[in-house]
């Protein structure tokens, strides 16, 4: 059985630290969160993100107990969290207040 990090437990996705994980393959976790047992549903490459339940489409995306975006369309469990399905919110300018300063 193939096992992926996950920091806290309040985390939806886990990390493949160990190794790559195949389509199909059983997956468990280590970390904070240890009751979750599924099964890839997509190739996750080594060092890519699982998710460990099914997260909706626009629902945040929990990774060492903080955001790092938005899913995009629905995700189910098993399936290969990336760029492709998830909106980051990390480094986005828009999405901070922005304050002017006056020009002297």
């Amino acid at each position: 059985m193939k096992k992926v990090f996950v920091v806290y437990a309040t985390d939806n996705v886990g990390t493949a630290v160990l190794e790559s994980i195949n389509a199909g393959d059983h997956v468990t976790c280590n970390g904070e969160r240890r009751d979750i047992e599924i099964v890839a549903q997509d190739d996750i490459a080594y060092g890519h993100k699982i998710a460990l339940m099914d997260i909706a489409a626009g629902d945040t995306v929990l990774k060492y107990g903080l955001s790092i975006g938005s899913a995009l369309c629905d995700i189910k469990a098993g399936e290969h969290v990336h760029a492709h399905n998830v909106e980051s919110n990390r480094g986005r300018g828009d999405l901070t207040e922005r304050k002017t300063v006056a020009a002297e």
